[in-house]
């Protein structure tokens, strides 16, 4: 072992659990590693390798847990990064938390608990939960990346999907998720103008999906942990029409004012609703003396980002909507210099996939047989959102 010591430290930096290693080092050293990141933090010269004397602090953070391993001198950092990225990937975060708890650090001697999942097949799911209700709740979520140049021109656009799950199911259950997946479509014979099939790109599975299962015949089979956690992600390089597009007219006035004019439009179905939708629009930098017209929503100056942000509580598919700002401006000259950032759009779409992906069905099965709910809800977000003005 390269690494005299290894700690896992909570947020605030106090030691969850720690192993000395070769005894060459100062456990109280830890104690300087905290105020060092937080020092270099504040510096913006945060590295992965951090010193104090002839100590080197190697670490990286997971969740809200820091791995900090402590050397000498001439120590093999790849060597220690990779024992402490391996730890990481083999020790699922629910087993870390039946080891650490926040009562103190007093051991006890006497029989050993090895906690459940140590010695379950399954590491990442304890055995013996019991629900009175047996439900799973399945979240589709995607977010749009969008990139429009000043003509109206799409220059970039991608969707990022996650599915994740919060599981209330008893026992040791096996679940399995069909979707509209195209190759499955393809190997099943369900292709066709009938069923709306989706290619996924770039798939990610949790550690609980068998993955021989999915590269066999595309079924997405596993034993889930308890509660929530993320089972997939996903990506899509398709052409995306976007879901709210902006259109922008600015007009200056000799050398006193601006008005800017904002339209925006919602290009997605009727039935459907976006909600909380904020448009940053950039102002020159010495605009002063705002006034705003809406026909929905209300408009805001933020002057220490130089933004008007407009804000639409509900904005319908098919719908379109206006807002015009009005600015002093002492000096039209600097703006051009400056140049003009995109106009930046946040938004949420629920009910609504804007790829096509479905979930067809989700199959539990568990050895007592009983009955559970699963609950399916579709989110479509803004991802970074941009259109770039003239």
């Amino acid at each position: 072992m390269s690494a005299s010591a290894v700690f896992i430290l909570d947020v605030k930096g106090k030691p969850l659990i720690s192993r000395n290693y070769k005894g060459d080092v100062a456990m109280s050293e830890i104690e300087h590693f905290m105020p060092l990141l937080m020092q270099r933090e504040e510096e913006g010269a945060l590295a992965p390798l951090l010193s104090h004397g002839r100590v080197h602090f190697l670490w990286i953070k997971h969740s809200n847990l820091y791995l900090v391993a402590t050397t000498l001198k001439n120590a093999n950092a790849s060597l220690v990064y990779s024992f402490l990225y391996k730890t990481v990937e083999t020790t699922d975060s629910k087993i870390l938390q039946e080891y650490i708890t926040q009562q103190g650090n007093k051991l006890v001697t006497g029989k050993s608990r090895v906690p459940p999942t140590v010695t379950n097949a399954v590491s990442w799911r304890s055995e013996g939960l019991k629900y009175k209700k047996n439900e799973v709740f399945i979240d589709v979520i995607e977010s749009v990346n969008l990139l429009v140049n000043a003509n109206g021109s799409v220059l970039l656009s991608e969707i990022v999907g996650t599915i994740k799950l919060k599981v209330f199911l008893s026992g040791m259950p096996e679940l399995r998720l069909g979707l509209n997946d195209r190759v499955l479509f393809e190997l099943t014979g369900l292709s066709g103008s009938k069923n709306k099939s989706v290619e996924l790109e770039d798939v990610k599975f949790h550690q609980c999906v068998r993955l021989s299962r999915f590269d066999n015949d595309r079924t997405i089979s596993f034993i889930p942990p308890d509660g929530d956690f993320e089972l997939m992600s996903y990506r899509l390089s398709t052409q995306v029409k976007p879901l709210i597009w902006i259109e922008s007219v600015i007009e200056k006035f000799s050398h006193s004012r601006v008005e800017i004019m904002v339209k925006a439009k919602g290009q997605f179905k009727k039935q459907s609703v976006a909600n909380g939708v904020e448009i940053s629009v950039p102002v020159p930098s010495d605009a002063d003396s705002p006034r705003f017209k809406t026909s929905v929503g209300s408009a805001k100056y933020v002057p220490e980002k130089n933004v008007v942000i407009w804000s639409i509580k509900s904005f319908p598919g098919g719908k379109e909507y206006l807002m015009r700002a009005h600015f002093g401006l002492p000096s039209v000259e600097k703006e051009e210099v400056e140049g003009r950032p995109p106009i930046g759009v946040k938004f949420e779409i629920p009910y609504f996939t804007v790829s096509g992906i479905q979930v067809r069905y989700m199959k539990i099965i568990e050895k007592s047989g009983y009955q559970a709910l699963p609950w399916v809800r579709y989110i479509t977000q803004s991802g970074d959102y941009q259109l770039r003005t003239s």
